[in-house]
């Protein structure tokens, strides 16, 4: 079942953009750290918005993780260390369910010490069992734990989220 269309998700992506602002206005830097191709994608069209509103900086950058297995291979960032210290940092995911993943995703955040981590994702569940919680959602859905979200938002031109 289509959860949200095309319409939708740009709606979101732009309250979303407008909301990073919000809580963001008198930064001069932020970093948009997407998590693997979804997150990254979520967060590559929320640049677009917000370089469209803003003056501020954003960075663009991508965490890798093995989902399924996070502690079998390094969580890597592809930013320097170095440009996150004392930086405000979002990381992006496309789906946020039990709050594993993004958990994870924040291990290299912690070898620096950054000004200011959230988080930002386009559907939240309620499912979470890790101490993580979305600073900005594009819509809040309480599902089942049989059921799965699956966000199509890149390379494809119809944007949708299914609930399967």
């Amino acid at each position: 079942m289509k959860i949200l269309d095309q319409r939708q998700i740009a709606q979101k992506i732009r309250r979303l953009a407008i909301e990073i602002l919000e809580h963001n206005y008198d930064e001069t830097e932020v970093v948009l750290a997407g998590i693997n191709n979804n997150g990254y994608a979520f967060a590559a069209l929320l640049l677009e918005q917000l370089r469209s509103l803003s003056a501020i900086c954003f960075t663009l950058t991508r965490i890798r993780l093995n989902p399924a297995h996070p502690l079998d291979m390094p969580v890597h960032i592809e930013l320097p260390a170095e440009q996150l210290q004392g930086r405000v940092v979002i990381v992006f995911d496309d789906v946020a369910n039990t709050g594993r993943t993004i958990f994870y995703a924040c291990k290299p955040l912690m070898e620096v010490l950054p000004k200011k981590v959230e988080v930002a994702v386009l559907v939240d569940r309620t499912h979470k069992n890790f101490p993580v919680r979305a600073d900005y959602v594009g819509l809040s859905l309480h599902t089942t734990l049989k059921e799965n979200i699956d966000v199509h938002i890149r390379e494809i031109e119809e944007w949708a989220a299914y609930l399967t």
